[in-house]
């Protein structure tokens, strides 16, 4: 809540985050999508067993998960749900790079740099994110409710 206000409000450098995080998303969802074997192969550090992963639908799932957070800054408040889903996709990249990749390329610094400066660092801000937009909206709708019953 605001130190002037009793009413809760929705940081603009939130929707901000929200912004950078999804093209950040997209930009390296990007490069697994096309240009993926070439990544593997520098995770991998030398690793040139490679050509099985299902690099192409990792990037193209990371590009839609990318959008979603994306727009979800638009109206964080009313699309909160959009956060809830960027979150959750999040997580699955998470867990299918974990489970999909790391076995794969290793566990070297660059694997793991990608773990977790690209999934697990955002989830932190996605969620402080998530419950001031629910809390707002909350907000707002007990305002709503309290205006009907007038």
């Amino acid at each position: 809540m605001d130190q002037n206000h009793s009413t809760p409000y929705f940081p603009m450098h939130f929707r901000g985050l929200l912004l950078l995080a999804g093209m950040y998303t997209i930009a390296w969802s990007a490069f697994f999508k096309w240009f993926g074997p070439q990544l593997l192969l520098w995770m991998a550090m030398g690793n040139t067993e490679l050509e099985s992963l299902p690099v192409t639908y990792f990037g193209t799932f990371g590009i839609l998960v990318g959008l979603i957070i994306f727009v979800s800054a638009f109206y964080p408040v009313s699309w909160v749900w959009l956060i809830l889903a960027g979150i959750t996709g999040k997580i699955i990249t998470t867990i299918w790079f974990t489970l999909g990749f790391a076995p794969d390329l290793g566990w070297n610094k660059r694997s793991i740099f990608h773990l977790v400066f690209n999934e697990l660092v955002w989830l932190i801000p996605l969620i402080i994110i998530f419950l001031r937009s629910l809390q707002v909206k909350n907000y707002f709708l007990e305002k709503e409710l309290e205006e009907a019953k007038k």
